[in-house]
């Protein structure tokens, strides 16, 4: 079940925006990972407004972690964070650190004019690569939600330059509809999104994920899915706060 927290961070990352902004400082969402009905762990995610070297700054923080017997057999402790220039809406600097298992990383991101310094702080190795106007996968759930068109119809989809792994590469989103769905808040109707995403050694195929998003001003993920190489799994969302504007799960 290796990389499944990576994976809740990237599909957020594909969230339809409106015209006012669609969230605000301090708004948190908790989800809860679950492969079956074996509960495998939790992932969330916060925005809190900062100031840094003069400059609005937006921090960002990820968490994922395993619980219960899967924390003892593969324990995961993850940690992402983006800090977004307020103004321009594109980082200025990220952070990646991870334990999954015996697997761990530590990079960070410095986002230049023209270039993104990648700096190994595992391996102690520092790399530039030119790449201008890119999101990391953490500031680019933010962007998205603010600046993908409102009026984006069925099966078109938009893309974005993200930078992963020491890459820039094109993420692509297909919008496939729209459901109502049962969520621990009661039924509530969502837009339905397939990012189109590289096959290989986490995901099956380049359609393996699926995202439900509410279809109010919040633009929020209750549900996301993946089929990976050693199976399904599912995100859906237990606690949220801070939202900018009134949800859907207020109607229930």
């Amino acid at each position: 079940m290796k990389h499944f927290i990576y994976f809740i961070f990237f599909t957020i990352a594909t969230l339809q925006a409106q015209p006012l902004k669609a969230y605000k400082d301090g708004e948190k969402i908790t989800f809860r990972i679950h492969y079956g009905i074996i509960n495998a762990g939790y992932a969330s995610i916060e925005v809190n407004d900062t100031i840094i070297n003069n400059q609005s700054i937006e921090h960002v923080k990820g968490k994922g972690w395993t619980t219960g017997m899967l924390r003892w057999v593969f324990p995961v402790k993850d940690d992402y964070q983006s800090f977004i220039n307020k103004k321009t809406s594109f980082p200025v600097r990220a952070i990646r650190k991870l334990k999954e298992g015996k697997h761990t990383k530590n990079v960070e991101l410095f986002f230049l004019k023209d270039s993104v310094l990648t700096v190994d702080h595992k391996r102690k190795r520092e790399k530039y690569v030119a790449a201008k106007e890119v999101q990391d996968m953490i500031s680019a759930f933010y962007y998205l939600r603010n600046n993908v068109p409102e009026d984006l119809k069925i099966d078109e989809s938009v893309e974005i330059d993200m930078f992963f792994d020491h890459k820039k590469f094109p993420f692509k989103l297909v919008k496939l509809g729209e459901e109502k769905i049962n969520t621990a808040f009661g039924k509530v109707n969502c837009i339905v999104f397939r990012p189109m995403v590289q096959s290989g050694r986490v995901f099956k195929a380049k359609e393996s994920l699926t995202l439900w998003i509410t279809a109010d001003k919040n633009r929020i993920p209750v549900r996301i899915q993946a089929e990976l190489a050693v199976g399904s799994l599912k995100a859906d969302i237990d606690q949220y706060k801070g939202l900018a504007h009134p949800t859907l799960f207020d109607l229930n």
